[in-house]
């Protein structure tokens, strides 16, 4: 289930997701959004949406201070890591912790966050996650060269992945970072 996308625009983050919630054959357009904004991150998940609810409401961001891919790998990991155990998600197998997936916006620099707490940063500056995730990315590519605005590139890259993924619904939801100062 899922389609969450992120790119960077002029120093901003925006993220955007799909509503759809998938279980077996049973499909459910949620309420609640896959995409939040939280302090001065912008987020958005897959994976579960008990995982979701975590990060929008129990998981207070630490600020962050330093280099922001080593700050993101260790004191933001590790707070979110805290944050799922304790919310009782966070899960282990063969002793190895799993949390799952999720974009993450800040100080106009998006990051993937894996299931095993692996931080990735595309090149690109955009990334998807999810299962309609390889339907945005081409969407994403394709539209990087022309002349058209963050939530239209966001919005072409859900509808694409709508159209050809079962899993994947609208309606979308939108959060842009503000600009880092």
């Amino acid at each position: 289930m899922t389609a969450i996308v992120g790119l960077v625009h002029k120093r901003r983050v925006h993220l955007a997701g799909d509503s759809a919630g998938v279980a077996g054959y049973q499909l459910t357009i949620r309420a609640d959004p896959k995409v939040f904004l939280n302090g001065p991150y912008a987020m958005g998940f897959t994976s579960s949406f008990r995982m979701g609810q975590l990060l929008h409401h129990a998981f207070t961001p630490p600020h962050p201070e330093g280099p922001l891919e080593r700050f993101m790998v260790t004191t933001f990991c590790d707070a979110v890591r805290t944050c799922l155990k304790d919310g009782g998600y966070a899960r282990k197998d063969a002793e190895q912790e799993q949390g799952g997936t999720f974009l993450v916006g800040i100080a106009g620099r998006l990051f993937t966050v894996d299931s095993d707490y692996q931080v990735a940063e595309s090149a690109d500056g955009y990334a998807a996650a999810g299962c309609g995730d390889e339907l945005a990315l081409g969407a994403l590519h394709a539209t990087a060269a022309l002349d058209v605005k963050p939530r239209q590139r966001l919005t072409a890259a859900l509808t694409a992945a709508a159209h050809h993924s079962a899993g994947v619904r609208g309606p979308f939801t939108y959060a842009t970072t503000p600009r880092p100062s």
